[in-house]
């Protein structure tokens, strides 16, 4: 008896460890390799950067993906999912953190007149998207934006994903969605990637080094790579967009907001709809409008 439980024990082990190699350190980057090598990527400066020790990959990033994608599609509202969203964003609109904006704004006044006068979008919507992104860049996020994208980019089958997932949340009528997205997610990690990659290499940073959210967000404005280069602003003119510090980052919201659509003298409803577009969530939107309302009455 004693025999048999021990037996099952190493077995149980052996069985995670699998799972934690295959994911964490044994994960085939080949194909995203060659795949980089094709696009014109040098292939020593690529191969280099994937046999470093940091690089891991984590399924956990596209199958979280795949559940907010499944969960939104969903015409069922999910209320405990809501409820969380709502608290989340709910502390930025305490006062303790309208007062933390409050000093920020003041402390870039200059910059943020600046702001006022080229892009016609309040200083107080700018510090509040940058409150509500990143805590005005104390919380850039805990990941590696690079391992994160590597991941996802390499996660475009659904079946490597499938054992991450929970067992009831692919059905019959939602596996061909969820394929189809697994797909398109991974390809438009991959296009983040590249991005990522050349900011790195045109900025002068080491890749590995970058903090990200969840899905590969960077900077203090917690832009896509991407978006840095049709949207970042080198503000203080020093050569590069740099959206880990403070001015280039202010006038990079201001820009992809302007970009979006943001006018002078829009109504309330306009502003939601453009702020949307930086984070399609209403939650999101009533918050940042909500902060700078209360930076507004501040003044």
């Amino acid at each position: 008896m004693v025999c048999h439980v021990y037996c099952r024990i190493l077995m149980l082990i052996f069985s995670l460890s699998l799972v934690f190699f295959s994911t964490a350190v044994f994960a085939d980057w080949t194909p995203l390799i060659d795949r980089l090598v094709a696009d014109k990527f040098d292939e020593q400066t690529v191969r280099t950067l994937f046999a470093q020790p940091g690089v891991k990959f984590d399924a956990d990033i596209m199958s979280c993906k795949l559940k907010e994608l499944i969960r939104n599609r969903s015409k069922r509202p999910d209320d405990l999912y809501a409820r969380k969203t709502r608290t989340a964003y709910a502390r930025f609109l305490r006062p303790e953190a309208i007062e933390d904006a409050h000093s920020y704004a003041r402390r870039n006044s200059e910059p943020l007149e600046k702001i006022v006068k080229t892009y016609c979008v309040p200083k107080e919507i700018v510090v509040s998207i940058l409150l509500v992104e990143t805590e005005l860049g104390q919380n850039l996020g805990r990941r590696s934006a690079f391992n994160t994208l590597a991941s996802m980019a390499s996660s475009s089958d659904l079946g490597t994903i499938r054992p991450h997932l929970d067992p009831d949340l692919i059905t019959k009528k939602n596996e061909a969605f969820a394929r189809k997205r697994c797909r398109q997610k991974a390809e438009w990690a991959y296009a983040e990637l590249k991005a990522l990659i050349i900011y790195a290499a045109e900025s002068g940073m080491d890749p590995l080094s970058i903090p990200g959210s969840l899905y590969g967000a960077i900077g203090l404005c917690q832009f896509m790579p991407s978006q840095i280069f049709a949207y970042g602003v080198d503000a203080d003119a020093d050569g590069r967009v740099n959206i880990f510090s403070e001015q280039d980052a202010l006038y990079s919201v201001a820009n992809y907001l302007r970009g979006h659509g943001w006018k002078c003298n829009m109504s309330t409803k306009r502003q939601h709809r453009v702020i949307l577009a930086y984070n399609n969530s209403n939650i999101y939107a009533n918050t940042v409008l909500g902060v700078a309302g209360k930076l507004k009455r501040r003044e």
